[in-house]
């Protein structure tokens, strides 16, 4: 009897590159993800010339590329490496006995990531791979749910896979154990009756193809932008008014586990409020929503940072 892949036989596990594409020595880490769409791509080149019979006679594969998401329930550790991707930013750890801080930067930061079809012995490995985007999600009843957009170089497929270390896997992330402030940019914070928050940073990273090869030498980086929208009861007229006087506003969210001790703060010093939208929808309770855009901050010299608690 034929066997097929099982999605429950499948691993995902990395491995940090040192150079652009080139898988390094070593073993890979099991990722704990919940699914994945990491595929490679090709595009298609036709001729051009016509045929009385009016039938294609050329049809060729062109440049290639991989790309895919890999959604995860974000917890303490395992994933702050990409994390690092997302922000393309290096983990501070000064000073002492004080929370980690990450920021946005301008330094890339590349995988090789193992798709492990266990159950059938087949491995696609994915080579140049970073985090053009990162998108998270917090709203109660359910675990922060993170998506990274991942693009890369190249894919490879075999029979023998990597030697894969499993990972220390953290309770995930929850919308209860954590909280939500909002106040003026450079002042204390008051917290908020926020529902949910949504936001995201994109690198708009993409390909730079060239002639003689057909996978891409290099990826380019655009502008990280990172947008979101949150929502909050109708209360009184402060957060309307934000977004009608055009007021700077300081968004911090933290979320943790249930052991109470893996803190991350997701920080956004300086955002400007785009819309508040207030509809009645029924007989319940009104919901603002607010749209927003993170701005650079000259103080933190960031648009964007998470802490995380202290690894020294």
């Amino acid at each position: 009897m034929a066997t097929f892949a099982q999605g429950s036989r499948s691993g995902l596990s990395y491995i940090v590159e040192s150079t652009f594409g080139t898988t390094p020595a070593g073993n890979f880490t099991a990722i704990p993800y919940n699914t994945h769409s990491l595929n490679l791509m090709k595009d298609r080149v036709q001729g051009n010339e016509i045929q009385p019979d009016r039938m294609l006679r050329v049809d060729r594969h062109g440049n290639r590329q991989t790309s895919g998401d890999i959604a995860v329930d974000l917890r303490d550790g395992n994933f702050d490496p990409f994390l690092e991707s997302a922000l393309q930013g290096v983990w501070d750890a000064s000073p002492l006995a004080s929370p980690d801080i990450l920021k946005v930067g301008t330094t890339p930061k590349y995988f090789s990531i193992e798709d492990a079809a266990n159950d059938i012995s087949q491995f696609r490995l994915f080579t140049g791979m970073s985090v053009s985007s990162m998108s998270i999600s917090i709203a109660p009843n359910q675990m922060v749910a993170t998506t990274f957009s991942m693009i890369g170089k190249d894919m490879t497929i075999s029979g023998t896979g990597k030697t894969v270390d499993a990972a220390t896997i953290a309770q995930p992330f929850d919308a209860y154990s954590g909280d939500v402030a909002i106040g003026n940019v450079g002042s204390p914070s008051a917290s908020a009756i926020v529902t949910s928050i949504d936001f995201s940073i994109d690198n708009a990273m993409a390909p730079t193809f060239v002639v003689g090869d057909d996978a891409t030498p290099f990826l380019e980086t655009g502008m990280a932008t990172v947008e979101g929208t949150f929502t909050a009861y109708f209360e009184n007229a402060a957060l309307i008014n934000r977004f009608i006087d055009e007021t700077e506003t300081a968004l911090t969210v933290s979320v943790d586990d249930p052991t109470g001790a893996n803190t991350y703060t997701f920080g956004f010093p300086k955002i400007k409020i785009n819309g508040a939208d207030v509809p009645v929808d029924g007989q319940t309770s009104r919901i603002i929503t607010l749209p927003f855009v993170a701005l650079y901050d000259t103080t933190t010299s960031t648009n964007f940072y998470i802490e995380r608690p202290d690894t020294t």
